[in-house]
């Protein structure tokens, strides 16, 4: 088993230094891209991405930047490989991690990319799975330093679903330093584990409108994730008072900024006229995917001073 190098499975991978770190560097890579400077650092590195779930931004985001960087990656879809066709993940880790520089897993289950990490050579990241999505929440926080400076001390209300998202932030809370209030329904709250160990910084109410009241940051996602969709017309139902409307904004700062890990579905979670309004800063949100990751991937590969 390979356990020194270092891997992003979670957030809690991360120093909270690290982490500043990062979301400082995506900015700084993001600037540079803008001016037109060559800078590439990954030359004939080679990034394997698996995904086992389908993807527009992740795909898009984590193979611009492997280019942009210099490097190259490979696109291996569950067609495309043995991964959960009979191969045990372990031999999949053990053969490409002797072929690749790192490796990208956008699947199912925590446990998949965990155990990949376990056995791989090289660096693992979590592109995405059912109980987590780091680099989407660091895109989200390089955001709002963008936009509003450190988070740390702020308030973030999340409404909908206790998901994959709703989690990462939970642990964005105690990384960050940041209070986060959660607006769900009954029976859809985020695991209890991560709850505990967020601790005093995450409250879990019922009620949106007071999740949203003097919010510095108003996020949601939908409301069926990609492995729910039979459930989506009893979904839509049970999470019809939890759209983020004008009036729910209203409840927030009066400053507040709104984001959706996109693909939103107006008249659903978000109202058109928030999505659309002065305070959703969900492009630069999703463009942010590409360059935190590119600060992700430099602090994976590149060697430090």
């Amino acid at each position: 088993m390979q356990a020194t190098c270092r891997h992003l499975l979670s957030l809690n991978d991360l120093t909270a230094e690290e982490a500043r770190a990062l979301l400082a560097r995506g900015t700084e890579l993001k600037a540079m891209h803008r001016r037109g400077e060559d800078y590439r650092p990954l030359r004939y590195r080679t990034l394997a991405m698996i995904f086992e779930k389908s993807s527009t931004r992740t795909r898009v985001s984590f193979e611009a930047g492997m280019v942009q960087l210099g490097g190259h990656a490979l696109f291996l879809s569950a067609r495309d490989t043995q991964l959960g066709r009979g191969e045990p993940v372990e031999d999949a880790a053990r053969v490409l991690s002797r072929m690749v520089d790192a490796v990208m897993i956008r699947t199912f289950e925590q446990t998949t990319v965990e155990r990949f990490a376990a056995y791989s050579q090289v660096p693992v990241i979590n592109g995405l799975t059912n109980r987590l999505h780091p680099c989407q929440v660091l895109a989200d926080l390089q955001t709002y330093f963008e936009h509003r400076g450190d988070i740390r001390g702020r308030r973030v209300a999340w409404i909908g679903d206790g998901n994959n998202m709703c989690q990462t932030y939970l642990e964005a809370a105690r990384l960050f330093d940041f209070e986060l209030r959660v607006g769900c329904p009954a029976g859809f709250e985020p695991d209890a584990d991560l709850l505990a160990a967020a601790g005093e910084r995450c409250t879990v109410l019922h009620d949106p409108l007071a999740a949203a009241a003097g919010a510095d940051l108003i996020a949601t996602d939908v409301w069926a994730s990609m492995h729910q969709e039979g459930e989506h017309a009893a979904r839509a139902a049970l999470f019809a008072p939890y759209q983020v409307s004008e009036a729910l904004m209203a409840c927030a700062a009066p400053d507040a900024l709104f984001m959706h890990c996109l693909p939103a579905h107006r008249g659903e979670e978000v109202a058109a006229a928030v999505i659309d309004g002065p305070q959703s800063v969900v492009w630069d949100e999703a463009e942010n995917r590409l360059h935190v990751q590119k600060a992700l991937l430099e602090f994976l590969l590149v060697p430090g001073p």
